[in-house]
């Protein structure tokens, strides 16, 4: 079986979302921790773990023995593993649980007092750098790093004589921080813009879907209803009118290779649907069935940007005729922002019927009119039996302006 690789994209990919937008639906403990996402953060991270370890020739001077010397090295192995940790841990959290990673990071940091003293304020960077990869509000960000910068000036200004040199360490805190809190907004961002995108080729997708298939079923549907009548008038001619009924059968192999080429076209997105087009196919189609048909000669009427929805409106009322009324008389009739179907048939309680093809293709032809701004109205007509009438969007141009299109 082939694998199918996923492009590769900008960023480190790492799972990052707004605190706000809540965890990465893609990522849960423990895989989170061990998947290639973690582990290009991990790279990254490890680099930053130099200032950790700078601090271990500080607590072995500082330890009594050699038991606290190893005590210290330890923790500081496990405070780097849980800074390593924290951020794959967190993206997997809501807000709360975000906090309570920072508040731990911090906190593990003051572990370190007995042997750095007024030192641990270096190790404050790490809580400053998790706080902006949580990527909480700008204004919580903001106040959290503030605060921890000013606390850390604070503690370095009362346990030792003023210098500038004092300002080193509160300045890398502010600035590292608040940089990762940009690169972790810019990479949360990213994502979110990927998300859309994916959310959004799913709903094209669907949508070609549904177009394809309401195309379909209204070229077959038609087609296979035109199909049936004729085979029926030829096999019924077949001994009276053999000359006749050859043609039928000839019509109906004419027929069932233009929908073939239609369903073709329709697939690859090209096929096009006139108003004369299918006007001229409902007249042999009426004619086929014995429905006396009253047909417009001509569609100048209609306007040129609307002849294709006129072209479907027409191929599916007449669909319905033939098919589902048992009428012995049909009438189209053709106005500048009107198209109406009648016939002398049963009615559109007995035309329609939950679930039926009929149903179907009506449902899907009222969601053609309507996203071209008209609207689809059914009902009983004039003629006593069902009508369909379409409502076509306002024109910019008058139909008269347009070349005229003739079945």
């Amino acid at each position: 079986m082939t694998k199918i690789h996923e492009p590769r994209r900008f960023g480190p990919g790492w799972p990052i979302r707004s605190a706000s937008a809540g965890p990465d639906p893609t990522t849960a403990l423990p895989s989170a921790l061990t998947s290639p996402r973690a582990y290009s953060w991990y790279l990254g991270a490890a680099f930053s773990l130099f200032w950790v370890y700078s601090t271990i020739p500080d607590i072995v001077r500082h330890s009594n023995s050699a038991l606290e010397s190893t005590a210290g090295i330890t923790l500081v192995v496990i405070f780097s593993l849980c800074f390593l940790a924290a951020a794959p841990v967190a993206w997997t959290l809501s807000t709360r649980g975000r906090l309570v990673v920072c508040g731990a990071i911090f906190a593990f940091t003051l572990v370190f007092t007995p042997w750095l003293g007024a030192g641990t304020v270096g190790l404050w960077t790490y809580p400053g750098v998790m706080i902006g990869m949580c990527v909480f509000s700008w204004t919580f960000t903001m106040t959290a790093i503030g605060a921890l910068t000013v606390v850390a000036l604070m503690v370095r200004t009362l346990t030792q004589p003023w210098s500038d040199a004092l300002l080193i360490q509160p300045v890398i805190i502010l600035s590292i921080s608040l940089m990762m809190a940009a690169f972790a907004r810019t990479i949360a961002v990213i994502n979110e813009l990927r998300a859309t995108q994916t959310e959004l080729e799913a709903v094209t997708a669907e949508r070609e879907r549904s177009r394809v298939a309401r195309d379909i079923h209204d070229i077959l549907g038609h087609s296979l209803t035109v199909i049936t009548v004729k085979s029926e008038l030829a096999a019924r001619l077949m001994d009276a009118d053999p000359q006749r009924a050859r043609s039928e059968i000839e019509d109906v192999e004419t027929i069932a290779r233009g929908a073939l080429a239609d369903v073709r076209a329709t697939v690859s997105g090209v096929r096009g649907t006139t108003a004369s087009g299918e006007l001229a196919a409902a007249r042999g189609a009426l004619a086929a069935a014995g429905v006396e048909a009253e047909l417009p000669s001509s569609t100048d009427t209609v306007a040129a940007e609307h002849r294709e929805l006129v072209g479907w409106v027409i191929r599916e009322g007449v669909t319905n005729v033939v098919r589902h009324a048992g009428a012995s008389r049909c009438r189209i009739h053709l106005s500048e922002n009107r198209v109406t179907i009648d016939d002398d048939g049963r009615g559109p309680s007995a035309a329609i019927e939950v679930g039926s093809a009929s149903s179907t293709g009506l449902r899907g032809l009222r969601e053609r009119v309507e996203s071209a701004g008209g609207s689809l109205h059914i009902g009983s007509g004039a003629l006593g039996g069902f009508t369909l009438t379409a409502t076509l969007p306002a024109t910019a141009t008058s139909p008269a302006d347009n070349e005229g299109e003739r079945p």
